[in-house]
């Protein structure tokens, strides 16, 4: 009895060793393999970035990257962000986000909102309130359109709006550039991605009228919807269901009138043997 029993814990020793062996080479294989299919490295972020941070070594890292090519405008080394000068944050980053050229300067250029700016393209101004910046959901990068509110300058003036410009990007919201926000804030300026012309007509459009702004689907192509003016007019037309029209039925004819004064009878009345006739009206006069 005592025996078996050495011989089966022998065995479960033995059988142990054998699959411990075979996890440590089948753990081994796979860190080869893992290491093999690494093709090269890219930059991240190794903390959150905000907008104006410079970037440094500290807070760029170089992780292991499997795909053959880089995602477009990233880099594979910190050397080739750091070399031709000192570069700042233009989009805010988060921890190991990779780090794409349309989120930093150019070397030596400063971090401000003129290094967001598009190539030809102006930014411009727009004060807002709780109700023209769309109660606060407008961000950074986001697509609006530009509405023109005024009055006739005579007695009695009729109100109307223009829709000036569409499609228009936000560059900033108060002092925030492409930092993003959990909650809705109020703001009180909103700045414009506009051309030299555009620029021209929201700063006249701030003389002549009111402006407020219309946010854009995000997913909304950039093509220009055909609008027009709108009135005071327009305000009072509602569109209300037409009653079906009203179907007059002539009266049926009278029947035409009977003379009876021209209806007569032949009577015959026979007394003995003598016969008479008489001629009688059938109404009985």
């Amino acid at each position: 009895m005592r025996s078996s029993s050495i011989v089966i814990s022998i065995a479960a020793v033995v059988m142990g060793a054998i699959a411990a062996l075979l996890v440590g080479t089948w753990l081994r294989n796979q860190s080869r393999d893992a290491t093999r299919d690494v093709r090269g490295t890219i930059v991240v972020a190794s903390s959150k970035l905000g907008l104006g941070v410079t970037l440094a070594d500290d807070n760029l890292a170089e992780i292991a990257w499997a795909a053959s090519t880089l995602p477009e405008g990233a880099f594979a080394n910190k050397r080739d962000i750091l070399k031709d000068g000192r570069r700042v944050v233009i989009a805010s980053m988060e921890r190991n986000e990779p780090v794409l050229r349309g989120k930093i300067s150019l070397p030596g250029q400063p971090g401000s909102l003129s290094s967001l700016l598009e190539e030809g393209k102006r930014a411009v101004t727009v004060r807002v309130d709780d109700v023209k910046g769309v109660a606060g959901f407008i961000r950074p990068n986001d697509r609006v359109d530009v509405v023109l509110i005024r009055s006739e300058n005579t007695s009695g003036g009729k109100s109307y709006s223009d829709l000036i410009l569409q499609h228009v990007k936000v560059l900033a919201v108060d002092q925030l550039t492409g930092e993003r926000s959990e909650q809705a804030t109020v703001a009180k300026a909103v700045t414009l991605e506009v051309s030299a012309e555009e620029a021209q007509k929201v700063l006249l459009a701030t003389n002549v009228g009111k402006l407020s702004l219309i946010l854009r689907q995000a997913s909304a192509g950039g093509s220009d919807d055909v609008s027009r003016r709108v009135t005071e007019s327009d305000l009072m037309q509602i569109d209300l269901p037409q009653a079906p029209p009203k179907v007059v039925t002539a009266d049926p004819a009278p029947p035409p009138a009977v003379n009876r004064r021209s209806e007569t009878a032949t009577v015959a009345i026979v007394r003995g043997l003598k016969r008479e006739e008489y001629t009688v009206r059938q109404d009985g006069h």
